[in-house]
């Protein structure tokens, strides 16, 4: 990685130092694009240690503070709040300054929120830790997405869900790291050292790669799905709801596994160390999920790409309820994996379909808050329904149904979407 920023660095400068590059604006889609995509990439992968990191930890927070299952998913609900909110501050903050801006203060709260977390004497500080954890990893989620997104125009699709995919990449590479730092240190000594680690590391990959402007708009759209968001027969506040509504519904499923899978397998009998596997797993196949919807949006567009996001997304939940045995469990989860990979990322091109550009970074934060949002709820939800109930049978009967309302939203807009044109 260090090798990767001097590179990014010396570019930098000598962009910054050539008179002739200095007055010349970047081009969508080129090599100076793909280079910045792979140092978005970095970021979202060292930043998203703060949505998995208390995932692996919550067996061992739980069994420290003596506290029952759904206490010990609040954290894990508070991170989630702290990102919700945190995209959309970081989201406007974008809009303003850029995205040196959000990165850099994102990296200072991360580093802040772990060492706080780490020395928290109570369930309630360690909880509220996370919220300022989140805030902080908020900075490379929805604000990386909107940046890159401005940097391409025919790969537009791959490149955003590229970029989200960072958050997979943690999800994959994580879990093992923090699972193994727990059972080597305890899970104070890798939280005081995860903070400070990946907070310096952001800071060097921002200023290294991230300090030119997005390049100027050309007189291409962003392709031929471009539309305004009359073609919905919708205003762009109303448009802006229903997606939001629509976020919330697949991220309370989404996170039933997400959350709780690692607790899930203790509870079988099978062991956390599996359960973190199965949890780098799902995650590992997102990045293949994410990679292939990128390829599918820049053919279908957003909406489409959503609704086959979202069915299959229910199909991998029903299973689930039929199948606990622990090579069932191992595929089932890479199947999960799999097939919500590109839900997310789907409603980052969506907003870029039917609003403006400039609008990117504040109605791409509001969405991804309100995916956020929806998976606090889901992961608390599965906890208190485990304690009410003593198992997740009815936890993922609680996400197919939340998934189910969501595929009716989308195909709603997707029967808008062709009615308008039909009478167009």
């Amino acid at each position: 990685m260090s090798a990767l920023v001097q590179v990014m660095g010396v570019q930098a400068f000598k962009e910054s130092k050539s008179p002739g590059k200095s007055a010349t604006m970047p081009v969508t889609d080129s090599a100076q694009a793909w280079l910045r995509l792979v140092a978005t990439v970095l970021l979202s992968t060292i930043g998203g240690v703060g949505m998995w990191s208390v995932v692996v930890a919550l067996p061992a927070v739980q069994s420290d503070f003596g506290i029952p299952r759904g206490e010990a998913a609040l954290p894990f609900m508070l991170a989630m709040l702290g990102l919700a909110a945190g995209g959309v501050a970081m989201g406007r903050l974008l809009d303003r300054v850029g995205i040196l801006g959000p990165v850099s203060l994102g990296a200072v709260t991360l580093g802040l929120g772990y060492v706080a977390a780490a020395s928290a004497r109570g369930p309630m500080i360690f909880a509220l830790a996370h919220a300022v954890i989140g805030f902080g990893s908020s900075a490379t989620f929805g604000p990386l997405m909107a940046d890159i997104s401005e940097w391409f125009v025919r790969r537009r699709g791959v490149a955003v869900t590229l970029c989200s995919a960072g958050n997979y990449f943690a999800g994959a590479l994580w879990p093992p790291i923090v699972q193994h730092a727990i059972a080597s240190y305890g899970w104070r000594a890798a939280y005081a050292a995860i903070g400070p680690l990946c907070g310096t590391a952001m800071l060097m990959i921002a200023f290294a790669a991230l300090r030119r402007h997005a390049p100027i708009a050309s007189g291409i759209a962003s392709g031929p799905r471009v539309v305004s968001a009359g073609t919905l027969g919708l205003s762009p506040g109303a448009l802006q709801t229903v997606l939001a509504i629509a976020s919330v519904c697949c991220c309370v499923a989404m996170s039933m596994p997400q959350v709780h899978i690692v607790a899930y397998c203790g509870d079988l009998g099978y062991g956390v160390a599996r359960g973190a596997d199965m949890l780098a797993l799902m995650m590992a196949f997102g990045i293949v999920g994410r990679i292939l919807s990128g390829v599918i949006v820049d053919r279908v567009g957003g909406l489409r790409t959503l609704m086959l996001g979202s069915a299959l997304q229910g199909i991998a939940l029903l299973m689930y309820l039929f199948f606990d045995g622990l090579f069932s469990l191992y595929a089932i989860s890479a199947l999960f994996g799999l097939f919500q990979g590109g839900i997310v990322p789907s409603y980052a091109i969506i907003v870029r379909e039917y609003f403006p550009a400039k609008e990117a970074g504040t109605r791409v934060g509001i969405v991804l808050m309100a995916s956020l949002l929806g998976m606090a709820l889901g992961g608390w939800m599965s906890g208190y329904i485990f304690d009410a109930t003593g198992s997740y049978q009815a936890a993922f009967v609680n996400g197919i149904a939340w998934n189910a309302v969501n595929a009716t939203i989308v195909l709603w807009l997707l029967y808008r979407r062709r009615s308008r044109v039909a009478f167009a």
